[in-house]
């Protein structure tokens, strides 16, 4: 007898209802898990420089300097040099004309002190004859001397000199000059600055909290703010006192001759010493919502470590913390990671 044919329908309903809900389930563990590309290095303990940072200029150091004033009034009637102008140990700078008045007021006092000892010679002469009195030898006395003394004083500014040249007391580099060529001067007037060979410096100011950081003899490296490769000096001076405009600490830095010019603004980073610790990528440490902290991987998965920053710097950061030197580090990537996020490496 042949099967019922609404068996046979209901039976084939069944199998393609079953197909059907077998192929529409979805499979749990086909769908892959999401997970952060990101870049690692292994971690390494090690040293970095301790660096202060400072800004200045060049500048004539306060030691190894010399001005040179004209004490009496005169003319400048040749300059040899200019501003920046390489200058050796006797090498001529200016010629100065003692001003008229100047050389009239020395011979005047010449005169006068020749007429003082003429005037003292004859009232000891009296005086050996009886005509004269000791005050009077007295009087005559001190109008010898300070004849004398008048005379001395115009022979030390200059006036007994009337032309003489001005020269370099040490090799060096002209730094200023105050004058033109034929320029006439007052008393006292300035002529120009000659900074001794080693006396041009940088000049930067630091804050007093870094002063116990800085000490003379630390190596720094030495930048034009304008661009250009960077130049080793040495610190040579640090002040015991606030600069009273800047209010920072001024500091001195040594370099090769030559290689700046004076008025040049800086930057300078001195290497105070060196800080041990975990040295990491700066960009791997995370300061975003919340302490400073590293990411490693384990397991495929970030994993959060506290840190202690101990020096900040473009060449990396030293850390302290847990870290575990078996566990790659997560540069590349660290901001966009949390604690047990699954990251995957390039």
């Amino acid at each position: 007898m042949p099967p019922h044919p609404r068996i046979s329908a209901a039976l084939l309903l069944f199998l393609v209802t079953a197909c059907s809900g077998t192929s529409t389930t979805p499979d749990a563990k086909g769908t892959p898990t999401p997970s952060v590309l990101v870049s690692i290095v292994a971690p390494r303990q090690g040293a970095l420089p301790a660096i202060v940072t400072a800004y200045g200029s060049v500048a004539t150091s306060e030691i190894g300097t010399r001005t040179f004033n004209e004490a009496p009034p005169g003319q400048v009637t040749r300059l040899f040099v200019a501003p920046g102008s390489a200058v050796k140990a006797g090498q001529a700078l200016a010629t100065f004309v003692t001003a008229p008045t100047s050389r009239s007021a020395y011979e005047q006092a010449v005169s006068a002190l020749a007429a003082a000892q003429k005037a003292r010679a004859s009232t000891a002469q009296l005086l050996a004859q009886q005509l004269a009195t000791t005050d009077q030898l007295v009087q005559a006395d001190k109008a010898v001397s300070d004849a004398r003394t008048s005379l001395a004083a115009l022979r030390a500014e200059g006036a007994g000199t009337p032309v003489h040249t001005v020269v370099a007391p040490f090799a060096g580099v002209v730094t200023a000059v105050a004058v033109a060529q034929g320029d006439r001067t007052a008393a006292g007037a300035t002529i120009l600055t000659v900074a001794r060979s080693g006396g041009i410096v940088v000049t930067v100011g630091i804050d007093p909290s870094q002063r116990g950081a800085v000490a003379v003899g630390q190596a720094a490296s030495l930048k034009r703010m304008s661009g250009g490769g960077t130049i080793e000096g040495r610190v040579v001076r640090v002040d015991d006192a606030l600069n009273a405009v800047t209010k920072m600490v001024d500091v001195d830095l040594s370099f090769p001759a030559g290689a700046f010019l004076s008025g040049e603004p800086m930057q300078v980073d001195i290497r105070t010493g060196a800080v041990d610790g975990w040295v990491v990528p700066h960009a791997a440490v995370v300061t975003a919502s919340g302490n400073p902290r590293i990411f490693q991987v384990q397991n495929g998965k970030a994993k959060a470590v506290p840190v202690t920053i101990r020096l900040s710097s473009d060449a990396g950061d030293v850390v302290d913390g847990t870290l575990s030197p078996r566990l790659p580090l997560i540069v590349a990537g660290a901001y966009q990671v949390t604690d047990g996020d699954a990251v995957r490496s390039r």
